[in-house]
């Protein structure tokens, strides 16, 4: 993949191309704001840019911001927002439209993890962060038919929001594709969604249930 990183840490901007480069992909361009950012991409035109979610000028929300401007000017585009905290302000809206990740830092070191995600939204899925889903899962699970859900089908349920396939929560949990499709079809029953063989059609039917829906926005601190 062609790659743009934003990032305003040259310790962690270097340490990330670096990673990146050894896994075979190809850093076009670096920017260390967020309108340095935005003409980078234009000019790159990646197929991915991954983006720290503070960067200057304000250092406050800029990458979200820039990120939210690429979207519009490339819908295509796989955009990664990285943060230390979790920050839902724009990034629960953006993965409601897929080629979009929202991953915590430390996400970074956790190699094969961190270059699926990647792989999964320059594709047009969705990769959001365990943290994240932990979050709203929480938030829901006092309401039914929330509470009818197995450990394992929550377990399921959390793996899907963040955006693995049936192949992906099969390796994580250490279970057989046939028996994560048998969960999921059980969980997707006592939830009410509709079987859907899009993966990130699936996320967002998930995260719809959950209380996230395009145009609305949370903030987690």
């Amino acid at each position: 993949m062609r790659i743009v990183i934003g990032e305003d840490s040259a310790l962690f901007r270097e340490g990330l191309a670096r990673l990146l480069e050894d896994a075979g992909h190809a850093i076009v361009a670096k920017a260390e704001d967020a309108p340095s950012l935005v003409a980078a991409v234009k000019q790159q035109q990646p197929d991915l840019a991954v983006v720290d979610i503070r960067m200057p000028p304000d250092r406050t929300d800029d990458g979200a911001r820039a990120a939210v401007q690429l979207r519009h000017l490339m819908p295509r585009l796989g955009i990664v927002l990285l943060s230390q905290h979790v920050e839902t302000r724009y990034s629960v809206e953006l993965v409601t439209q897929g080629y979009f990740g929202y991953l915590l830092k430390d996400r970074v070191f956790d190699v094969d993890e961190f270059l699926d995600a990647l792989r999964r939204v320059a594709s047009g899925g969705s990769a959001l962060d365990p943290e994240v889903v932990s979050t709203l899962m929480a938030r829901a699970r006092t309401a039914d038919p929330l509470g009818t859900l197995t450990v394992r089908e929550r377990e399921v349920l959390e793996l899907m929001a963040e955006g693995h396939t049936n192949a992906g929560v099969a390796r994580r949990l250490w279970l057989t594709e046939r028996t994560v499709e048998t969960h999921v079809t059980s969980i997707l029953a006592k939830l009410g969604l509709h079987q859907t063989a899009d993966e990130h059609r699936r996320v967002l039917a998930v995260l719809t249930w959950l209380g996230v829906r395009p145009g609305r926005s949370s903030a987690t601190h």
